[in-house]
């Protein structure tokens, strides 16, 4: 018998594969439409995201929802948001590799049910895990590259545009990439 999406979510919300569920107050499962072509995917959760139980929705999560909006999307609508881990790295560090790689199954799992034609990968720690390990985060952010039949895109973190608002036209520029994209795809 096929799991459901709810039970998959509750089996990742009791996991304790790695050190971070000691920490945590919630797993950050992901939220969302989970028939969306288009995923977007960051590091993990911050501070804001471990007391929420929601991805992105800090102040770099206020910002991201100003970007989703300018090109028609919406975190309850038409996108899925997730995270590489599911529990928040202690001080907002990076995850370890070794967090990563107890929890990047959860993420697969996902992705596999889901089946997006697009994932837009937020910040370098995300873009490096999924599709490219030697990405240039600030040279290479909205190339698209295919991979495994998906299409892959990075684009700066919110959490970095926050802290050097220079690059937030940059980002914008992706973010209406992403639109053509899909419009090109018939994803609109």
């Amino acid at each position: 018998m096929q799991e459901t999406w709810e039970e998959l979510q509750n089996r990742c919300c009791s996991c304790t594969r790695c050190g971070l569920c000691s920490t945590r107050h919630h797993v950050v499962f992901g939220v969302g439409n989970p028939q969306a072509k288009v995923m977007f995917v960051g590091e993990g959760p911050g501070e804001n995201e471990d007391l929420q139980g929601e991805p992105f929705v800090g102040r770099a999560g206020q910002l991201l929802d100003k970007l989703l909006a300018a090109v028609d999307l919406d975190r309850h609508e038409n996108i899925y948001i997730a995270n590489i881990v599911k529990c928040r790295p202690p001080h907002n560090r990076d995850p370890l590799p070794e967090e990563q790689e107890a929890c990047i199954g959860w993420l697969r799992e996902q992705t596999r049910r889901i089946r997006p034609r697009i994932i837009v990968c937020l910040g370098r720690i995300a873009a490096q895990r999924l599709y490219k390990p030697d990405i240039r985060i600030t040279r290479e952010h909205g190339i698209f590259e295919e991979k495994g039949g998906i299409l892959f895109m990075s684009t700066l973190h919110p959490a970095a545009l926050l802290r050097n608002p220079a690059q937030k036209p940059a980002a914008f520029d992706d973010f209406i990439r992403l639109r053509q994209k899909m419009e090109e795809l018939g994803l609109r």
